[in-house]
């Protein structure tokens, strides 16, 4: 008796074993939601970004696609550089970004997929947009996008490579297909990169430059850098002597906009650690008709008497 309730006891775990394991292979495996970071100077007025994004979905359903920006200012691929390189440390290894920011698209221009040292793919023009990953993050492979299976369509358009080119070989990548069959390996020294303005100092202060401006509201962004500008001398609340396109100014450096009245103008140290020229609920941009890039001097504290 004894014998035969083991056997059963036997039998009964057995074939709990066997439907646990058969159902597992059965059940549906979780979905893997790999990250697209999409980038254009697009717009939203037409179909254009959606049109991509359709392609992306396409080729892998389960891509989570997030949007970076679409209003880069057109052509502008310093600008488009620098929202890049400062999106890139917010998101994991394995992230995948796709930029279409192309002035001479359809030209002898390569179109390519490079890895950083931070394990993050890039699909994009080589025309410089990838300057600021390559100088923070440095790159350590890129490949030449040739092989039609991984583009759409067999007649590509010589004027929408977001759509024939760049949205799917991003798909592909993100979808986890080995990125070296996309074309032939390149020489990562061979990328190109743009001559992007650094600030010098002396004694007579910084000579730096506006790059770039901060969104909507009209603030100005410099190339200096907060440890820079500390070495002028400058406490909170002290009134700079300055030289903007060759105007001469004076404006009091602060900690933040509401640090100033409404409608007045400040320096400040903007949220990537450089300086920022603001107004506080104002744009400095509007106001001052500044046009990037422009000269920016600025003399050291103990001068500026």
């Amino acid at each position: 008796m004894r014998v035969r309730v083991l056997k059963l006891k036997v039998l009964t775990v057995a074939l709990f074993l066997l439907c646990s394991v058969a159902f597992a292979q059965s059940a549906p495996a979780a979905a893997q939601h790999q990250t697209v970071v999409f980038m254009t100077d697009f717009g939203h007025v037409d179909d254009s970004v959606p049109i991509c994004k359709g392609v992306m979905l396409g080729i892998a359903p389960d891509l989570r696609i997030v949007d970076l920006t679409h209003d880069v200012t057109p052509f502008n691929i310093l600008e488009a550089a620098r929202y890049l390189g400062g999106t890139t440390p917010y998101y994991p290894a394995g992230t995948v970004f796709v930029v279409v920011v192309d002035p001479t698209v359809g030209s002898t221009r390569k179109a390519i997929v490079a890895h950083s040292k931070r394990g993050q793919w890039f699909v994009l023009p080589d025309n410089g947009v990838i300057t600021f990953v390559a100088q923070n993050d440095g790159i350590d492979a890129a490949y030449d996008i040739q092989n039609p299976l991984w583009m759409i369509g067999s007649a590509l358009s010589s004027t929408f490579h977001g759509r024939d080119i760049f949205s799917p070989v991003g798909a592909h990548v993100a979808h986890g297909e080995d990125p070296s069959q996309v074309g032939p390996a390149l020489d990562v020294k061979s990328l190109v990169t743009l001559p992007v303005p650094k600030a010098t100092m002396d004694a007579q202060g910084i000579k730096a430059s506006i790059i770039g401006t901060d969104g909507p509201f009209g603030n100005l962004v410099t190339n200096i850098s907060r440890d820079d500008f500390s070495k002028l001398g400058y406490s909170l609340g002290d009134t700079v002597k300055f030289a903007l396109a060759g105007k001469p100014m004076q404006i009091t450096f602060v900690k933040t906009f509401s640090d100033v009245p409404v409608g007045h103008p400040l320096f400040y140290i903007d949220s990537r650690g450089r300086l920022g020229l603001a107004i506080n609920q104002g744009s400095f941009v509007q106001r001052y008709s500044v046009k990037v890039p422009a000269a920016l001097e600025i003399q050291p504290k103990t001068s500026a008497r």
